[in-house]
């Protein structure tokens, strides 16, 4: 019953594809005639434009039909239009996917009539040979042939019995072809429909660019962080340290206990300096993720938060530096978001390599994230894009929030 179901679905795939190259005549005639009149006057213009809005919505239906067949997404190839009239038409002219989308049109009207016809036809083929005996016993005997003809055509003759085995192998050719015309007219909607090879760099390009920008940034201002710290804190504390040792040295041999009292002193700030400079170095890069891995440095952060972070680790390699160290501060931040803004009572991370790209999932909270607002999450898609990283976030209004992130790590 499943596959007779297959099959259906699969014939009704072949009818809707043949539907939506059926407006093709007429939307590739309304260009023809639109073009030479849109240099006469406007009504010219608006019949293009009406044109090529239906391509797009058609275009649009056939790549979500084609990611459904395919398992992958087809991505739109058009260029944002910018504002104003004549500005958009003119990138809507001069877009290679405006006109990709006329010779889809053009190119679906044909397979997909074709693939309807064909399918279609196979089936009464295969019932007309299968059913030719049955037939010719019901129909009378024709007259007026040759009785050399009669005797291979007629009711015993041996052309009758041929024609069941290959109506047969028909009814099989008609039941495995579909699919494969299915999986072709997807492949030629990605191909035409999809951004050329040409507008995939272009944004890789761009991508890329924005991601070193945003590095860049996020170096920038971690160094202006580091040096704040190191000014406000341990800097101070020395400064202090160094002052007190000072006085402790103008009055040792007139008040020994004053100067006994500021060593005291010294010794406490110089105690909480070396503390400082040791969360500093660990939040520049952790020694435990440098000597042990991601694992241990993960586990050392859950051992040494304020919440309850409940930990499913299955990572049994180390992996490159850079990618350890995104990912630690990655999962840090997240925990640390949740420690401030959370209502649960613990946070859990999971963490699954899987030779190509290691798998991240935090979540708890009461939901409600919003990316926009705040820099936690911000900061971990740019710590994320610069590796071709990617952050997704669920976080419905009665939770719980989860972060889903992916990190290539292959060797």
């Amino acid at each position: 019953m499943a596959r007779r179901h297959d099959r259906l679905r699969e014939l009704g795939w072949l009818a809707t594809g043949a539907a939506i190259g059926g407006p093709a005549p007429l939307l590739l005639a309304l260009v023809a005639l639109a073009l030479p009149a849109s240099l006469a006057g406007g009504f010219g213009l608006a019949v293009f434009a009406g044109v090529v809005w239906m391509c797009r919505r058609l275009a649009g239906v056939q790549r979500r039909r084609a990611a459904a067949v395919l398992g992958c997404p087809v991505p739109s190839p058009y260029r944002q239009p910018p504002s104003g009239s004549w500005a958009r038409l003119r990138t809507v002219l001069g877009d290679p996917g405006t006109w990709r989308d006329l010779a889809w049109l053009a190119c679906q009207f044909i397979v997909g009539l074709g693939s309807l016809v064909l399918c279609v036809g196979l089936w009464l083929g295969a019932a007309q040979c299968v059913t030719a005996p049955v037939l010719r016993v019901l129909l009378p005997e024709p007259t007026g042939f040759d009785p050399a003809v009669l005797e291979w055509t007629g009711r015993s003759g041996p052309l009758t019995w041929i024609l069941v085995p290959v109506g047969i192998g028909l009814a099989a050719l008609a039941y495995l072809l579909p699919r494969h015309l299915v999986r072709g007219q997807a492949r030629l909607a990605a191909i035409l429909l999809g951004p050329t090879t040409a507008a995939r760099l272009s944004a890789r390009v761009d991508g890329l660019t924005a991601t070193r920008t945003a590095a860049v940034d996020a170096s920038a201002s971690e160094l202006r962080r580091i040096e704040r710290d190191l000014h406000d804190g341990a800097q101070a504390r020395l400064v202090a340290l160094a002052m007190n040792l000072g006085v402790a040295e103008d009055v040792i041999d007139t008040d020994p206990a004053g100067a006994k009292a500021l060593l005291v002193e010294a010794r406490a700030g110089a105690g909480v300096a070396l503390t400082e400079l040791r969360d500093l170095v660990r939040g520049i890069h952790p020694p435990v993720l440098a000597d042990r891995g991601l694992a241990a440095a993960v586990e050392a952060l859950a051992l040494n938060s304020a919440f309850r972070v409940g930990l499913d680790l299955r990572l049994h390699r180390r992996l490159a530096a850079p990618v350890e160290a995104a990912a630690y501060f990655a999962i840090a931040e997240a925990v640390t978001n949740a420690i401030r803004h959370s209502g649960g009572r613990q946070v859990n991370v999971t963490l699954v390599d899987t030779e190509k790209t290691l798998h991240i999932t935090v979540y708890d909270g009461r939901g409600g994230a919003d990316p926009s607002r705040g820099t936690g999450l911000l900061g971990i898609q740019r710590r994320l894009s610069a590796f071709d990283g990617t952050l997704r976030i669920s976080s419905p209004s009665g939770g719980p929030t989860t972060l889903d992130m992916r990190l290539p790590c292959a060797s």
